[in-house]
């Protein structure tokens, strides 16, 4: 009889966290802004052989090489950043290696990890989930060949200072370190949260990825971006398949790199909702987290599951965290556009009061 590797029979079936799209969709970190109107112009204008021909993924590596100043040899296009990670997990991790990243993180880390039949080592964020730089290093042993690190970090949203982002590169040479940015776009002006692009040059275990996902609001045509050492991108390239990237994707790049006043102004308003469910959460009394992402990771305690319902009957779809390590009673909130934020800060009102209540 037919069966699949031991890892794979193994695994839980991934279920995607849509359960609906009906309402205000706050529980996927989507961009509520939409896209620019130049990516949609360019979306109109494609032609029959637009769509017909296969894509050309390195003049997207070129512009987006271009815009982060490094050599095109350094960069590689990917499906989403799901396909970033699963390159370097399958790249650099056997079965009985170790993959280490802290947690609560993003829950892709464990499952590619498990997949590939790696040894899962999950380290406790530190109090208050802060990043457990210490913690991380003292767990570093010569099986460790993948450390992954979303930064800013998601579910917290909550960044790391780059010297101790630096200390685990440098502590662990053997071991491909992945720094996730997949919201670094949101973070600027934190004196913590800085790009590692520009140390990808010193350190040839080290990777960067970003999405368009987020801040670019193109999640829906799956873009990502991996960068790293000459050498070692070329390796990922050799396990990449050779027309990864669709051509619509390719096509919008250029408009999406180019437009950058949109980018800025979606970035500005999102702080500005931040603050807005900062200041709420704070009226409450609840504890929240300073988030340098576009959403806002608050406990709401015990009543965690009732508050996501109450949102959901009024039209509103937030995340329960609960489940997490950490992160009892907790709830994730995506920031909307300013004229959403006027319907859910009345909302998280009403439905705490509610969810005390029940």
């Amino acid at each position: 009889m037919l069966k699949p590797r031991e890892t794979i029979a193994g695994l839980s079936p991934y279920h995607s966290p849509i359960t609906s799209r009906a309402g205000l969709s706050l529980d996927l970190n989507e961009s509520m802004a939409g896209c620019s109107p130049r990516v949609l112009a360019r979306l109109h204008s494609l032609s029959a052989a637009d769509v017909s021909l296969y894509p050309q993924r390195e003049a997207g590596e070129r512009l987006i090489a271009n815009f982060l100043d490094i050599a095109p040899e350094q960069v590689l296009v990917t499906n989403g950043m799901d396909e970033a990670l699963s390159l370097v997990f399958t790249a650099y991790l056997d079965a009985g290696d170790e993959l280490l990243f802290a947690d609560p993180t993003f829950v892709m880390y464990p499952m590619l990890g498990a997949a590939l039949g790696a040894k899962v080592v999950r380290v406790p964020s530190g109090e208050d989930l802060t990043f457990p730089v210490t913690d991380l290093l003292a767990r570093i042993s010569p099986r460790t060949r993948v450390i992954a690190i979303a930064n800013p970090n998601n579910p917290t949203g909550l960044a790391a200072a780059r010297a101790d982002l630096l200390k685990i590169v440098e502590s662990a040479p053997d071991a491909a370190v992945l720094i996730d940015e997949a919201y670094f776009e949101f973070c600027g002006g934190a004196l913590t949260c800085k790009t590692m692009i520009p140390n990808l040059a010193r350190h040839p275990n080290l990777f960067v990825a970003r999405t368009f996902s987020k801040a670019y609001g193109l999640a829906g045509i799956r873009l990502g971006v991996l960068a790293g050492a000459a050498e070692q991108i070329d390796y990922l390239r050799r396990l990449s398949l050779p027309f990864n990237v669709n051509s619509v994707a390719l096509a919008c790049l250029e408009e999406a790199l180019a437009d950058r006043s949109f980018v800025s102004e979606h970035v500005a308003q999102i702080k500005r909702g931040r603050e807005q469910l900062e200041q709420l959460f704070d009226e409450l009394g609840l504890r929240f987290w300073l988030s340098q992402t576009n959403f806002v990771l608050v406990r709401v305690g015990g009543s965690a599951k009732k508050f996501v319902e109450s949102m959901q009957r009024r039209g509103i779809l937030v995340r329960d965290f609960s489940a997490s390590p950490c992160c009892e009673g907790c709830v994730r909130i995506t920031v909307g556009t300013p004229k959403q934020m006027d319907q859910v800060l009345p909302a998280i009102r009403e439905s705490f009061a509610e969810s005390l209540r029940a």
